[in-house]
């Protein structure tokens, strides 16, 4: 089997691709970009070689970015923010069979972890505003608005159980953050007040403590082992 270069894997074995970002997260206003993400299968045969494919791939396009199927399920047991977001974006760009019961399965990868993972990363981005402020005068109100974003949806999820990424009604409240309408002392408050929240969210959470890694697992066994028989008969 012909090794594909990494523009053929995501042009020719993505199962599952959506537009991230302010488009999906209805925050979009002119100029906006598209935001890109995918998840492509690396064919078997390529995993018996001593040269792995890669577990991702930046591009081809401007603001394009992908997984390897393992990879992205790896990331997504472990409550990455940014993967778990992925597979519950409305703006969905292509889908195949794999990928469609990939997304069946988004309940299996969420859990718990999410608080940890969310709120650490939000209060790693947290550091960097405070770092702008002190140098600047200002933090990137972009950047801030996107923090208050992720803190709104890990709340929401650690209380129902759903991930929704849409702010659906806060979203003139989160633009008038990015315009730098609201003072920096009070989106410091926002954002120690929806920590507060998560916190208080956790031990009542309908969320199970991990995620179902064995269901998990199944699937990719599955569908290594299909792509396998599928190189055999070609």
């Amino acid at each position: 089997m012909k090794t594909p270069g990494p523009e053929a894997l995501v042009r020719d074995h993505t199962v599952y691709s959506c537009v991230m970002g302010s488009r999906a997260f209805g925050l979009a206003t002119d100029g906006s970009d598209t935001d890109l993400r995918g998840v492509f299968l690396a064919p078997t045969p390529l995993f018996w070689r001593f040269d792995k494919p890669p577990t991702h791939v930046d591009g081809p396009a401007d603001e394009q970015f992908s997984w390897e199927l393992e990879r992205f399920c790896e990331l997504a047991l472990r409550a990455n923010p940014n993967v778990l977001e992925c597979l519950h974006s409305p703006l969905v760009e292509r889908i195949d069979p794999v990928g469609r019961e990939l997304l069946s399965l988004r309940e299996a990868f969420l859990s718990r972890l999410a608080h940890r993972t969310f709120v650490r990363y939000a209060w790693g981005q947290r550091a960097k505003l405070e770092a702008d402020v002190r140098q600047y005068g200002v933090p990137r109100w972009k950047h801030a608005m996107h923090l208050l974003r992720l803190l709104i949806s890990s709340r929401d999820l650690l209380r129902t159980g759903e991930l929704v990424i849409e702010v659906g009604p806060a979203r003139e409240e989160l633009l008038a953050v990015k315009r730098g309408e609201v003072p920096w002392p009070e989106v410091e408050r926002r954002m120690t007040r929806l920590v507060e929240e998560n916190d208080a969210a956790l031990n009542a959470s309908p969320l199970p403590a991990h995620p179902d890694r064995r269901r998990v697992e199944d699937f990719l066994i599955r569908t290594r082992r299909a792509s396998a028989l599928r190189s055999d008969e070609g």
